[in-house]
């Protein structure tokens, strides 16, 4: 290539100081050239890492479109559209991603390794060769002086070839260094040249056969495609901006007509207060004990669920129950000298709970609305209205409903084939029903005309019962298959003990025991019953479920109200929409109605879930049926065994007569011999004991083959 300077390198062995000076000169450009490849370098290696990080963020990005249809977010709902549309882009990004990877690896291929080889391998062997030269050239040094200070008075020839060979070989040496010095230096301005193109051409290519691949990949389809997007978005925009235009609207009305409300107490002439509520909700200060006479105030949201006040802290997922309103009595107090008190005490007077409102306003409509829900009392001239209102409010102190009529129809089993009757709201009120509907469920469900029992009869009274029918009748019969006081109460180490808080809600005899559907025809005319008869109050007991019975206890004295023997559990089922509510089937041991035996259902409403109980039930007569099993094959086992000993005894009876027998027969052949000499001459003579027995043997031996 013209005008490229070089080193002399047939100068190289006279080693002059314009040579040097000259070699000076190239050592200093490859030291510029050094420099602007590493800065050069450094670039070209940010473009590629940039390349990386961006292929990598574009196939991320599209997996997490791919993802967004397995995504579940608590406020969006299943957005076909939107899925189906964000598919489409990670199709369109996965195809972006690709050509970004081939890019990639182009500019590794075509961009990377030229100048990382030159940096790495030209410039690194100029650096090794200058190192090697300059040991050379002072190894050449040392020889000459050496060989200038030889003695010419005392020649000495070994000394002198020694020091010729060290020229000899130090000048060689220096010579074949400098020359393949001078020849990479020479080399290096034709390979700056071509480190310097190869790496731009390379990222040109690179990047024309990327935005190639590009125009391939996105044709008219996605144009479109993408168009129809974008309108899409600016759609939303306009859908965004008007709905903000709206909502800050809202906002400034909702200011204007809150302002009143700023202030913690009201002027009532303004805001007068509202005695004929039936809910209420709001924040109150309730007062705490913390000592005898110290108490601490907290600041939580009150609201009224049925027949019960609920307070919920913030944070927390639900409410809690602070106390039964039923029939309890309220009234302003003066406590701690703070303002707007009022107390809360239950029916029987053993609660009570002090509560601050933040108004004088506040504070009376909290009393009206618990005195309203406490004595069923609504301020209407309609007679049907307040029937209606008080059945309605009969259920929801059940169970919180938005209308009896819902009540009526969620509690009616689900039985395919079951007639749709039409029922006006005075006659869901008042709890009438169809004819076809109650001559299904009463006659293949509930026995006609069953009496509803609400209360749950104590031990006491039943003792005292059975003591004045037994004069008559004789000794009454416990329709639970129990003997009154003589059983016993079973064992307290059964392995299963577990304790619910249920609140009876009542009893009646049913027909059918094949479906769950009973317990929900129950439930449904239990309550709309209690919701007739204005039934309000629930005894509340502390159900006991063990691997041998249910029991009913009586929280405050401990009494054993009822208790249902295990086996006598036919079904036990809770509501499908209210899990509150559950109930169970029982067959009493004692009396007979038309050949079969009586069941009753009870019904019964808990603090936890039904399921739990119901599957607490059920867990039992697993563990009750398992232990029934292992205590019969317990008993098979032992009678297996008595068996086998008892034939172990008779077998060796008849070995003991076998060998008897023996012994007699061997007795018998002995006496039956005839008398010999001895050897002496004397003979032998059988006294008489061995001839008694010899009697007594043959006796015994036609005594056992009589036997035999």
């Amino acid at each position: 290539m013209p005008g490229i300077d070089k080193l002399p390198i047939e100068e190289t062995l006279e080693d002059s100081p314009q040579t040097r000076s000259l070699l000076g000169v190239f050592e200093e450009d490859t030291a510029a050239i050094s420099s602007y490849f590493s800065q050069l370098f450094k670039a070209m290696q940010r473009i590629y890492d940039a390349q990386n990080e961006l292929s990598a963020a574009t196939h991320l990005t599209s997996k997490l479109l791919k993802d967004y249809e397995k995504q579940r977010f608590p406020l969006g709902g299943d957005d076909e559209v939107m899925s189906s549309t964000l598919q489409q882009f990670a199709k369109v990004i996965d195809e972006l991603s690709s050509c970004h990877a081939v890019l990639s690896t182009q500019l590794a291929d075509a961009m990377m390794f030229p100048i990382t080889q030159f940096q790495e391998r030209d410039l690194r062997e100029i650096v090794i060769l200058k190192e090697v030269f300059q040991i050379a050239s002072d190894d050449h040094d040392t020889a000459i002086n050496r060989y200038s200070r030889l003695s010419k008075r005392k020649e000495n020839e070994k000394v002198k070839n020694e020091v010729m060979e060290d020229v000899y070989t130090s000048r060689k040496k220096q010579h074949e260094t400098i020359m393949h010095y001078f020849a990479s230096l020479n080399m290096l301005q034709y390979k700056k040249k071509i480190a310097l193109l190869e790496p731009l051409l390379g990222y040109m290519q690179a990047q024309i056969s990327f935005f190639k691949l590009g125009s391939e990949n996105l044709t008219q389809q996605w144009e479109e495609f993408l168009t129809n997007i974008g309108t899409s978005v600016q759609n939303v925009r306009r859908e965004m901006d008007s709905d903000a235009e709206v909502t800050e609207q809202a906002i400034q009305d909702l200011k204007v007509a809150s302002d009143p409300l700023y202030m913690p107490d009201p002027d009532p002439n303004k805001i007068p207060v509202n005695r004929n509520l039936t809910r209420k909700a709001g924040y109150l200060n309730i007062r705490n004990k913390t000592g005898l006479v110290s108490s601490t105030w907290d600041r939580q949201y009150f609201f009224t669920q049925g027949g019960n006040l609920m307070s919920q802290s913030r944070g927390d997922v639900a409410g809690g129950l602070v106390m039964d309103i039923d029939n309890c009595s309220v009234m302003a107090v003066d406590s701690e000298d703070r303002r707007f008190c009022f107390q809360i005490t239950a029916f029987d007077g053993k609660k009570a709970v002090i509560v601050q409102a933040e108004s004088r306003k506040d504070c009376e409509e909290w009393i009206a609305t618990i005195n309203n829900i406490s004595k069923r009392i609504y301020l209407s001239e309609n007679p049907e209205e307040i029937a209606a209102r008080v059945n309605q409010s009969a259920l929801e102190a059940v169970t919180p409903s938005p209308s009896f009529q819902q009540r009526h129809e969620s509690f009616r089993p689900s039985m395919q084939g079951r007639p749709k009757t039409a029922r006006s709201g005075s006659q869901c009120s008042a709890g009438s029903e169809s004819p076809a509907l109650s001559s299904l469920s009463l006659d293949s469900l509930v026995a006609p005309d069953t009496p509803i029992q609400f209360d749950i009869i104590s031990p006491v009274s039943e003792e005292h019962t059975s003591q004045a029918k037994s004069a008559v009748q004789g000794r009454r019969t416990n329709p639970f298959g129990e003997s009154g006081g003589s059983k016993s109460e079973e064992s307290e180490d059964s392995i299963l003990h577990q304790l619910f808080i249920v609140r009876f809600l009542g009893s009646m005899e049913v027909k059918a025991t094949e479906s769950t559907d009973v317990i929900y025809e129950t439930m449904r005319q239990i309550l709309a019953a209690r919701a007739i008869h204005n039934i309000f109050r629930m005894t509340e007991s502390h159900l006991l479920v063990t691997c041998e019975c249910l029991k009913l206890i009586d929280p405050q004295t401990q009494v054993t109200r009822l208790r249902f023997p295990l086996s006598s559990v036919v079904l036990c089922a809770s509501h499908q929409e209210n899990k509150r509510l559950f109930g169970f089937v029982l067959k009493t041991a004692g009396g007979r109605v038309d050949g079969r035996p009586v069941t009753v259902c009870y019904v019964f409403e808990s603090n936890n879930d039904g399921e739990k109980i119901c599957d607490s039930v059920g867990l039992a007569k697993q563990i009750a049926l398992h232990s029934e099993m292992d205590r019969k094959a317990t008993q098979k086992q032992r009678e297996l065994d008595k068996a086998k000993e008892k034939q172990q005894e008779e077998l060796h009876k008849q070995k003991q007569i076998e060998k008897d027998l023996e012994e007699q027969s061997r007795l018998i052949a002995a006496s039956s011999r005839p008398s010999q000499p001895a050897a002496d001459g004397q003979f032998l003579v059988l006294s008489n004991s061995q001839s008694e027995d010899s009697d007594a043997g043959d006796e015994g031996q036609k005594k056992g083959e009589s036997e035999a």
